[in-house]
């Protein structure tokens, strides 16, 4: 399909989000004119049919997730997900009749996920961050020993937001269920990227979010499991909406707009990750031929297909970036763009403060060309070797 060209700019920072998909939008537009109806207006027509078109879109995400629709509880994105999750789940477990007060989750996870979990210890919870292993993997032997019979939770990530790396899911869902622990996945990064099943998996929640899917921003999903059950303490409450989990009128253009972007993921999933993993691959040959000394932050192996972090050694990566203002590219997670210090996320998998400050986030979408990528690895290799010879990138 052709997308529309806005700027001459390539843009290569599709994890922090994506453009949405002409036909999402198409699928979205009726419902914000002609068919407005509120979804849970049901003593009318108008809002019945509403209401059936937001339970189409929740099946929708439901199905490519191998989930029941009515598991399915739209949100504002994957951070009130995310907060909902953790946050829900952990209060909820320790003032059960059988407690549960211990939470276990990644250094590398998202800073959303990170606070949650601090904020539970604040709470009086008993919390582990654990350590990666150098590749960004966790450690499987290491969680074992961690997660206990009085674990509520686990938390990890399906694939990082910054070095693009798979956790593996199928060995940490069984162990959660062996130790009766529920597991939570963050997969903005993956959901529609990679297959997932939350049945195979043994996921009892799973945050989602639209813009990284090339749906609208401002939506996203959890996935709550019904069988066993999970319950959740609520953030706030009102008039019951979605399963009394979260209070408020769903916004259904954007609903409708998650739907399509998950039916369309579903249908292009296989197709896309194979093209941008040849460009991908494209792009890291063409850095290394003239770069050898770049290296790859995280495992190459366990990854999503279109992503790439790469350390310069001696290279500043914000310099960098200023000396490529044709090139959209972004040093790490853009929800901590604004704090200029080193990535945790990089930290955690053992890198100096030196080669996280030379380390850059390079992440392919539906758009990117070949002729993007080619380009793209000619001005990069430009601007490093100008930086390292003490010139501008455009001599």
């Amino acid at each position: 399909m052709c997308w529309p060209v806005m700027t001459q700019t390539i843009y290569l920072d599709y994890q922090a989000t994506t453009p949405t998909d002409p036909r999402v939008l198409k699928a979205m537009l009726p419902y914000f004119t002609e068919q407005f109806a509120n979804p849970h207006s049901v003593e009318h027509t108008l809002g019945r049919a509403m209401e059936e078109r937001v339970e189409t879109a929740r099946g929708e995400v439901a199905a490519l997730i191998g989930a029941e629709a009515r598991e399915v509880v739209f949100t504002s994105g994957a951070t009130e997900a995310n907060n909902m999750a953790v946050l829900g789940a952990g209060r909820f477990r320790a003032k059960a009749p059988k407690p549960r007060t211990h939470v276990v989750t990644l250094a590398t996870e998202h800073k959303c996920v990170l606070e949650c979990v601090r904020q539970l210890q604040r709470e009086g919870l008993e919390t582990d961050i654990l350590p990666v292993q150098p590749d960004g993997l966790v450690d499987l032997d290491l969680l074992a020993r961690t997660v206990t019979e009085n674990t509520a939770l686990v938390s990890i990530m399906a694939a990082n937001n910054e070095t693009g790396v798979l956790q593996p899911l199928a060995e940490i869902g069984a162990l959660c269920h062996e130790r009766g622990a529920w597991f939570h996945t963050d997969a903005a990064q993956a959901f529609g990227k990679i297959p997932l099943d939350v049945r195979d998996l043994k996921i009892g929640l799973l945050s989602i979010s639209g813009h990284k899917v090339y749906g609208p921003k401002g939506v996203g999903a959890l996935y709550v499991r019904r069988r066993p059950r999970i319950r959740l303490e609520p953030l706030f409450f009102g008039g019951g909406q979605e399963r009394g989990l979260r209070s408020g009128t769903l916004p259904a253009p954007l609903c409708i707009g998650l739907g399509a972007a998950a039916r369309i993921a579903g249908e292009d999933m296989a197709a896309d990750a194979e093209r941008l993993g040849a460009l991908r691959d494209r792009l890291l040959q063409a850095i290394r031929q003239a770069l050898p000394e770049v290296r790859v932050n995280g495992s190459l192996e366990h990854r999503l297909p279109h992503n790439l972090n790469l350390t310069f050694p001696g290279v500043d990566a914000q310099a960098l970036l200023k000396a490529l203002p044709d090139l959209a590219l972004s040093t790490g997670s853009a929800c901590s763009s604004a704090a200029v210090e080193p990535s945790y996320v990089l930290a955690a998998l053992g890198l100096s403060d030196a080669d996280a400050r030379g380390s850059i986030r390079l992440a392919l979408g539906r758009p990117t060309t070949k002729m993007e990528v080619d380009r793209a690895a000619e001005d990069l290799i430009r601007a490093v070797r100008s930086q390292r010879a003490g010139r501008p990138a455009a001599e």
